[in-house]
């Protein structure tokens, strides 16, 4: 009996120590009063006492050291004490850390201000200026702290205006309240209760116990490969030794008959191919195409079977995307585009994005301003973004880009977010590529073209040494593709002149991805006459020609198909509007780039990616594989002619 209330007692205390982790007071007072009404006893946890006494020592030392200017100790119990994810995520500590920083490097300023220790004062400069440059590096662009990178460079900062503050008397006792708050709340709860440790150690060997059954189950399987693979062996010893023989016979003179060799074959072959073995292997005559097919038979494994992702609540996901807190849906976006981006290509990607479409994720029909498309328009970046990379991954897909056509209002959402974000945006490069891989379509190309696009693309390109080499290569790319269109080429025939002088600027830009993307767009527009008329009055063939002395033999010819489309007839090229062309080349275009510089990081203790999905929106049977349409990519364009078809950045690059 004495050993189960000792049980009950210190299961009463995890609780308690649990509940004050997580700090809901008011719950433990009611637990304390019942447990007192009910004459429970409740346990301190054991090792608390310990624990907190060695954080109070640690906070003391901590403190003790900033006093001191004692850089060394401080920064080495800051090292051990503050867990990486509070140090290298955590904003308030980064922000705490730059000026404990700047506390240390002046402190020899601060506590000799008559005779300054200079060569004390050089070494902390020096860690200062190292610590910028790495791990400061990223408060940078924070305006809070830019004069702060002045400091090194300063001969006397006690009497430079931009420092004063750092000298006066209440600077130090305002930053120590603030380091002491800090220590108070991060070391408390760097300390993990007992029942949360408990129920992750219960979990881990949950999980250990399934990849236990997985291992058994797999060596099981590896166990009758084996035993296959001697029984394999023992009978081609067999069958070698028989051979052998034969050909000892066959050198006396005897004869070895076409039924014998049957005979052997017929052990050779699995039983699924003995029949055929028997009766279409002629061994009369040398080898012929049948008998090496069915060697070839053994000589290529069978695939291996590719788990298929769990399926999800796709109701509840669509829900929470709408009426969820932003964070919740960064991460429930981001979890949902790994599923595209990190699943294996073929039927394990396939069958995510089929569920994705057949759930119809992005509401394609809704008219709620509130459904998942118009993350779009949310006053959160981040949501924006993320909304937009997500787009970006359904676009790398051909059913995704299916899928995404069949949405009435998207090109016009893009576009609008294209006009409206920042120049270095993250979400406008996402939505500009996704732009890019949708104008593989002719229905998408049509949007694009009646919502002014190609004129939005022209004066981007006039600037073109503010865009990367990535958006500059896209945006060139997106331009061509809508030219090839008659509504394109006449709509820059609206505006001839400039866009002729942008192209022709292009041809002289130092990144050479985008001159075959260039070279296509002049050559479909010069099919207009006004446009050759336009280029004559500014001396285009003179320019195309002093581009034409580059020694790319390819690029040259592309030129000289140009030039000869400059000097053609008045009359204009044949319409390609009603033409029956193919709509899109069917390639899936998944880039590395859609998972780059991910900005949203899981907190401690947080779910995200698949862990997120799977916990939380656990479906049943919502993934349904569809056989995917098989893939018609498009003739290779003959390289010594300008582009004459949509392509995309990554497709021109796999083909070329």
């Amino acid at each position: 009996m004495g050993d189960i209330l000792a049980t009950e007692a210190d299961l009463l205390g995890m609780i308690k120590e649990y509940l004050n982790f997580e700090e809901f007071e008011e719950t433990v007072q009611t637990f304390d009063k019942e447990c007192k009404t009910k004459g429970k006893l409740v346990s301190k946890p054991r090792g608390s006492a310990l624990r907190d006494s060695k954080t109070r020592v640690i906070q003391e030392d901590l403190l003790s050291s900033f006093d001191d200017g004692d850089h060394k100790v401080f920064f080495d119990l800051w090292a051990e004490n503050i867990p990486s994810a509070v140090k290298d995520s955590d904003d308030e500590a980064q922000n705490l850390e730059f000026y404990l920083r700047i506390h240390f490097t002046v402190y020899p300023l601060r506590t000799h201000p008559s005779r300054q220790d200079r060569a004390e004062f050089e070494e902390r400069i020096f860690l200062f200026k190292q610590y910028l440059e790495t791990r400061g590096s990223a408060l940078s662009q924070t305006t809070e702290f830019l004069p702060y990178y002045a400091l090194p460079f300063v001969p006397n900062p006690t009497i430079h205006p931009s420092f004063k503050d750092l000298f006066q008397d209440s600077w130090m006792p305002q930053l120590k309240d603030k380091l002491e708050k800090f220590l108070s709340v991060t070391l408390k709860s760097s300390k993990i209760p007992r029942l949360l440790t408990l129920y992750v150690s219960f979990f881990s060997m949950q999980q250990l116990q399934l990849q236990l059954a997985e291992s058994e189950r797999r060596i099981s399987s590896y166990v009758r490969k084996c035993n296959k693979v001697k029984a394999d062996y023992h009978n081609l010893i067999g069958i070698t030794a028989e051979l052998v023989d034969s050909l000892e016979a066959t050198v006396s003179g005897k004869m070895i008959s076409p039924e014998y060799l049957q005979s052997v074959c017929v052990r050779l072959f699995s039983s699924q191919m003995r029949q055929s073995a028997v009766q279409s292997t002629d061994f009369t005559r040398p080898g012929t195409v049948r008998t090496t097919h069915n060697h070839s038979y053994f000589s290529h494994p069978r695939p291996k079977e590719v788990p298929m992702l769990p399926s999800l609540d796709y109701d509840k996901l669509k829900n929470d995307l709408v009426v969820g807190s932003d964070r919740l849906k960064c991460l429930l976006l981001q979890a949902l585009r790994w599923r595209i981006t990190r699943s294996l290509p073929g039927e394990q990607r396939d069958t995510v994005l089929q569920a994705y479409i057949s759930n119809d994720l992005l509401q394609r029909y809704s008219t709620n301003k509130k459904a998942v498309l118009h993350l779009m328009k949310s006053a959160n970046e981040v949501v924006r973004q993320y909304t937009a990379r997500l787009i970006n991954a359904f676009a790398s897909l051909a059913e995704g880009r299916i899928y995404l056509s069949q949405i009435p209002i998207l090109v016009k959402l893009l576009t609008e977010t294209l006009r409206r974000e920042e120049k270095d945006s993250m979400t406008r490069e996402n939505v500009l590529v996704a732009l890019q891989k949708l104008s593989l379509r002719r229905s998408q190309q049509t949007a694009m073209i009646e919502d002014d696009l190609i004129g939005w693309l022209v004066d981007e390109l006039q600037d073109s040494d503010c865009l990367s080499d990535y958006t500059l290569e896209y945006s060139a790319a997106l331009l061509m593709n809508l030219c090839l269109r008659t509504k394109g080429k006449r709509k820059c025939a609206e505006n001839a002149k400039h866009v002729l002088k942008v192209l022709t600027d292009l041809l002289g830009h130092e990144n050479h991805e985008i001159r075959p993307y260039v070279n296509g767009a002049l050559y479909s527009i010069l099919c207009i006459p006004s446009v050759r008329q336009e280029a004559k009055e500014m001396s285009v063939e003179e320019i195309l020609r002093c581009y034409n002395r580059e020694e790319n033999p390819d690029l040259n010819r592309q030129i000289e198909f140009i030039i000869k489309q400059l000097n053609s007839g008045d009359e204009e090229g044949p319409e390609s509007d009603d033409e029956e062309e193919e709509d899109d080349n069917d390639e899936d275009l998944m880039e590395i780039e859609l998972d780059k510089e991910e900005i949203l990081q899981p907190q401690q203790r947080e779910l995200s990616g698949e862990t997120l999905l799977t916990t939380e929106y656990l479906g049943i049977m919502t993934n349904m594989m569809k056989v995917k349409r098989k893939s018609t990519p498009l003739a290779c364009p003959n390289i010594d002619e300008p582009l004459q078809r949509p392509v995309t950045p990554s497709s021109h690059r796999n083909a070329g």
